[in-house]
């Protein structure tokens, strides 16, 4: 079997590179718990409001076409909307939800010991040091369940890694790497935020352009291949420098005496995986068949299973819960773990009883995030950077380097992919389409900055709970400890996915079917 980074630790001593890092991590570990760093945050967010509310701003709102105003936080109005909403914004953040009802499946299916059986058969039937392009494959494919991922491959790879003697913080961190700094990475198969961000392009193409149109799958190609891209830089990142570096300086010391082994599994552990995995087939299988009709009630308006009205896209979660209910208690059952159903309900209550912190992290984000929703502050930020970049007149690559770059900054704020494009595309767009430069291109490089620096910020809605897996194998994670994971990562999405857009350009490869490079586009 080859060697991994865990079995040789640099000798050496640290790297330049690692010892940035520790600083990173060092600096970072050295602020507050990140439930108070939100509330410092909108102590912060207020006062700027209140500060840039008096000053008159010449740009115009993208969304409303009237001219900017800061909303000021502090008034009497915004404050008792603030302590009005509160409740209602922790209950409706939509993070909250996703994790929760995931959680009570994976709990059982955790509890009764079908996932423990599942690693230990692949743990026997895979080389430890092809884990990491493996969990960076499914996590890629992760984003076809929309934010699934985040609940189920990334806990799930610092279970496998540990299991195969590996860092765990490594397989977390590879996870959320591919599972979210890639985020716009996909296979063949389009995912529900290609139609999603090409029908806000198209709404923002036709503000200069009232007949132009923009294909559901404008960036397939681009998308796909960079796929391809993600999983080297993940697994290179991954072995090369992550691992190292944990593996020198950060020691396992969370509780890990439920953790899988690489002992065989017995024989009725198999024989009741095997059940379970069969009865999880058929599930899928019903499924399947429900929604493969021309007319099911699984599609949405346009007949699509992709659509952003369609009942599969809004049912994600809770077919995920039964996915891994079914097998969950069929291997119960088989291997009598399971004996009444008191044993399941325990399994949803040990994995809701891990999630208390998550729960405070979530309050204090939420009022974060509506606070600074409300101020205005981050429509600021993207309109005068869109207005700067052109004033300068740049050429094409830099330009669009520049539109990935100030894409990058506004998501450290605002996380949303669909809620960021609203905002921006208004602006990018048609102003690139007065360059020569076509919607799609203008889209493709909105989707490298806008999946870059995800990794990077607490303001992440899922960011949280990535801390939260962590701490399960190293008590004193903190920010620190994940930012400086998951900055090699970012830096190296941002500058590699720019370079590989620019040589995409210059083979003038297609984007998608029914793409240009170029506007007004050229006839075939």
């Amino acid at each position: 079997m080859s060697a991994t980074p865990s079995d040789v630790a640099a000798s050496a001593g640290p790297t330049r590179l690692q010892r940035v890092l520790d600083w990173i991590e060092r600096v970072g570990n050295k602020l507050p718990d990140p439930a108070l760093l939100f509330v410092l945050l909108m102590g912060v967010v207020a006062v700027l409001s209140w500060a840039l509310s008096g000053v008159t701003w010449e740009v115009i709102d993208p969304r409303s076409k009237a001219p900017l105003v800061i909303n000021n936080l502090l008034d009497g109005e915004s404050i008792t909307a603030f302590f009005s909403a509160m409740v209602n914004t922790f209950v409706t953040f939509a993070p909250l939800g996703v994790v929760l009802v995931s959680m009570l499946g994976l709990g059982i299916a955790e509890h009764t010991g079908f996932i423990n059986a599942v690693l230990r058969a692949l743990m026997q039937v895979t080389v430890k040091s092809m884990l990491t392009p493996m969990v960076a494959f499914v996590a890629i494919l992760s984003h076809y369940a929309v934010d699934a991922g985040y609940v189920l491959v990334i806990p799930l790879a610092g279970v496998i890694f540990y299991a195969a003697g590996r860092h765990p913080l490594a397989g977390i961190a590879a996870a959320f790497a591919a599972v979210s700094g890639a985020y716009s990475a996909t296979f063949i198969v389009p995912t529900s935020l290609d139609p999603m961000l090409s029908n806000i392009t198209m709404a923002a193409a036709q503000i200069l352009d009232p007949a132009h149109q923009v294909s559901p799958v404008n960036n397939l190609w681009f998308t796909a291949s960079s796929s391809i891209l993600v999983v080297v830089v993940v697994w290179v990142l991954t072995d090369r420098v992550i691992e190292p570096r944990l593996v020198r300086s950060t020691a396992v010391d969370g509780d890990t005496s439920q953790m899988p082994t690489f002992e065989p599994l017995k024989p009725v552990e198999r024989r009741a995986m095997w059940l379970a995995l069969g009865a999880m087939v058929l599930a899928a299988a019903v499924f399947t068949l429900a929604a493969l009709p021309g007319d099911s009630v699984w599609r949405g308006t346009d007949g699509s299973l992709t659509a952003n009205d369609a009942a599969l896209m809004k049912s994600i979660v809770p077919l995920i819960f039964i996915l891994f209910l079914v097998p969950g208690v069929t291997y119960g059952i088989a291997a009598g773990t399971v004996k009444t159903h008191k044993d399941v309900i325990a399994g949803m209550s040990k994995a809701m009883s891990g999630m208390g912190y998550y729960l405070v992290l979530v309050f204090f984000c939420a009022q974060f995030i509506w606070l600074f929703s409300r101020s205005n502050l981050g429509v600021l930020l993207a309109v005068e950077g869109a207005e700067f970049l052109k004033a300068a007149s740049l050429p094409v690559p830099v330009t669009l380097l520049g539109i990935t770059l100030l894409t990058t900054t506004v998501n450290i704020l605002i996380g949303s992919a669909s809620a960021k494009w609203t905002l921006l595309a208004p602006i990018f767009v048609p102003m690139l389409m007065q360059l020569g430069i076509s919607p799609d291109l203008t889209q493709a490089a909105y989707r490298i900055g806008d999946s870059s620096t995800n990794i990077i910020t607490p303001l992440m809605p899922y960011f949280p709970l990535v801390v939260v897996f962590c701490q399960k194998y190293v008590r004193n994670t903190g920010i620190g400890t994940v930012v400086a994971l998951m900055i090699p990562f970012s830096i190296s999405f941002l500058v590699l996915w720019s370079l590989f857009l620019a040589g995409y350009m210059a083979l003038e490869l297609p984007l998608g079917p029914g793409s240009s490079y170029v506007y007004p586009p050229v006839s075939p």
